[in-house]
């Protein structure tokens, strides 16, 4: 990783629809150099996928809460995952250690929505607890771009 990748993921995070031609005229790079970036980037892992970051509340989706979740340890919980991608609300999920075993980001339409949402989650096996907390405001997500940045300067300083 150096300044050029930071630079060309840089780019695509501010304008995730633009295409590789215009991103490389911008940038001022070769084409080819931008697209082979790109492909090394995924290649090595660094980088998942450049989209478009959508916001749920002009969607009607205004209500948004942090669920975190107790699971049996014992049962087994494959279908758990697939039954998570099945709530729509479902916006992000992670395992974690401690005393509790997911979290679980949604969002709804309204607190008596977000009930029906818990409900649901809830009802779900292996689940045997949960606790809700209400998101008030988003201060930050998804800030991965710093670390690159970090990243690529330690790497050209060295």
């Amino acid at each position: 990783m150096d300044r050029l990748d930071y630079r060309i993921v840089e780019h695509f995070t501010a304008n995730p629809g633009t295409s590789v031609l215009a991103a490389s005229r911008e940038l001022n790079v070769a084409r080819p150099t931008v697209q082979a970036r790109l492909n090394r980037l995924r290649d090595t892992g660094i980088l998942v996928e450049i989209l478009p970051k959508l916001a749920p509340e002009p969607m009607g989706y205004p209500v948004q809460a942090m669920v975190m979740a107790q699971i049996d340890q014992s049962a087994w919980h494959g279908e758990l995952h697939d039954n998570l991608l099945e709530i729509p609300e479902v916006v992000d999920c992670s395992t974690m250690a401690g005393d509790w075993d997911l979290l679980i980001r949604v969002v709804a339409k309204s607190n008596t929505d977000l009930q029906r949402v818990i409900d649901k989650i809830g009802t779900l096996d292996p689940i045997e607890r949960t606790t809700t907390s209400i998101v008030l405001r988003e201060l930050m997500r998804d800030r991965m771009l710093p670390l690159m940045d970090v990243a690529t300067s330690e790497s050209t300083s060295k």
